[in-house]
């Protein structure tokens, strides 16, 4: 039985019709510097390219 890779698990996120998002890089700290544009895109959470995410899935998520 495959183990589920719990560092992959902090960053993306599977959704109910199986696409794989993703968290933007750079969130935690130092955010009241950086611009105001840059903090509004990494608002939210961002796609994973279609064959990438399903690499992703087969290979470190596979109790999902």
């Amino acid at each position: 039985m495959a183990k589920t890779n719990k560092s992959v698990t902090k960053r993306l996120k599977v959704t109910v019709t199986g696409k794989v998002l993703q968290r933007h890089p750079g969130k935690n700290h130092f955010s009241a510097k950086a611009r105001r544009v840059r903090q509004l895109s990494q608002k939210g959470w961002g796609d994973v390219s279609e064959p990438f995410g399903k690499q992703i899935v087969n290979k470190y998520l596979p109790n999902n």
